[in-house]
């Protein structure tokens, strides 16, 4: 194993947390109100009593930007603990299918699915993985191979699933970094220049959120100022095509 230094992670964070921060900016720009309208659901915020469209169109924005955040962000960790094992035992990412990382531990040689977080897939994508982990074995036959699913936040207290094992949080930096405190040590070099980053999103951010509400009380507001719910659940879920009035920027 070969020590690997904060400072060297930090460097590493520095040339590419921008992407992530990019990714965001850029996932911001290029929404369409109509469609947001389309894949959030009416009939929940109706059942939540939204009354105006700057809540509305918050709760919509918001949903949109953190599931995109999620797969955004992870895309970026991944990257990390790819770098993190590559300076500590000589990780590589793998040309197989299903794996990100490949490298020799203490005498066993270790295949890795890198995911975001525990709960990050329905049964059939969790079984696309373990197929994945058996044809590897069949392929490379070496006896002393493991398969592991490595999440990069949360925790599992039964790593043992039988086919592979799961380390998640503390356990699966630790794994890679040979230092059960890097899990820890890596949150100062993530919020570097993390306020300066946020403060242009946020611009683009209240921007977005203003020019959507007054689009949206155009649109599916009645001339009450409440909103329109008959006619909003028609364009989410009418059998034809609803439509609507040329949107202005």
């Amino acid at each position: 194993m070969n020590a690997l230094s904060l400072d060297e992670v930090t460097k590493y964070v520095d040339e590419n947390i921008g992407s992530f921060h990019e990714a965001k900016l850029k996932s911001i720009k290029k929404v369409q109100l109509t469609q947001l309208l389309k894949k959030k659901n009416p009939y929940l915020l109706k059942a939540k009593n939204v009354a105006t469209s700057e809540v509305f169109i918050r709760s919509i924005v918001d949903a949109h930007l953190s599931s995109q955040e999620e797969t955004m962000f992870g895309d970026f960790l991944e990257g990390l603990a790819q770098f993190v094992c590559e300076k500590t035992y000589g990780g590589s990412k793998t040309p197989g299918e299903g794996f990100d990382l490949d490298f020799t531990r203490d005498g066993t040689r270790y295949l890795v699915s890198i995911k975001s977080g525990p709960n990050w897939g329905n049964s059939s994508q969790i079984r696309d993985m373990k197929t994945s982990f058996k044809k590897a074995r069949r392929i490379i036959k070496n006896k002393n191979i493991v398969c592991v699913n490595g999440c990069c936040y949360g925790r599992n207290r039964n790593e043992d699933k039988g086919d592979y094992i799961k380390k998640c949080g503390q356990s699966f930096w630790d794994f890679i970094s040979g230092d059960s405190d890097f899990y820890k040590k890596i949150i100062e070099p993530l919020g570097h220049k993390a306020k300066e980053k946020n403060d242009q999103f946020m611009n683009e951010y209240s921007m977005l959120i203003n020019r959507f509400s007054r689009q949206f009380t155009d649109i599916f507001c009645k001339p009450s100022g409440q909103i329109d719910w008959e006619k909003l659940v028609e364009f989410n879920c009418g059998r034809a095509d609803m439509k609507l009035p040329e949107i202005s920027i």
